[in-house]
């Protein structure tokens, strides 16, 4: 009896039928399989939260999740978040507000913001203080991010104009 199985996955936008062992973590699946190396790989128990991804929308730390549960969802990593035009709103907030320092946090931290920023009753600094609280961050202190991601969640409430460089609150 085989332990692979054949699922199908859309990540960042482009499909992928791929053989993956019954024991691959989705994470693994992203980083060796479709190569989204911008996924990171930490605790592997979920405590973290640097593998966070959008499965079907929703922040899910990817460490947790077998990649033959994924069959057949939509996966966003922090790939997904640059533009033609270049950063998307969230990533210049981070970079005008100095929301990170090592960066090892960084892609985790974008992708449960992006997921978490709708679901957010307001915009308002608590609010989005216990949202990115579910992710690890060792450097920062989380006030920069706090206030790169509260900018981000005013603005696309239309609250408040766009993020600019330098425009650190």
């Amino acid at each position: 009896m085989s332990d692979r199985h054949l699922i199908e996955l859309t990540v960042n936008g482009e499909e992928h039928e791929l053989l993956v062992e019954a024991r691959e973590t989705l994470v693994d699946v992203i980083r060796h399989r479709v190569g989204a190396t911008g996924t990171h790989v930490a605790c592997e128990h979920g405590i973290c939260g640097a593998c966070t991804v959008l499965v079907d929308g929703e922040p899910t730390r990817s460490c947790l999740v077998l990649g033959v549960m994924a069959d057949g969802s939509e996966i966003r990593t922090v790939e997904s978040l640059a533009q033609e035009s270049g950063l998307s709103d969230l990533q210049q907030a981070f970079t005008a507000c100095h929301s990170l320092q090592c960066g090892f946090c960084t892609p985790g931290m974008l992708m449960l913001a992006e997921g978490g920023i709708p679901h957010l009753e307001s915009s308002e600094r608590e609010e989005v203080r216990e949202l990115v609280s579910a992710n690890l961050c060792r450097c920062t202190g989380y006030e920069t991010i706090v206030d790169a991601v509260e900018q981000v969640a005013r603005q696309r409430r239309g609250d408040e104009p766009a993020v600019t460089e330098g425009a650190h609150a």
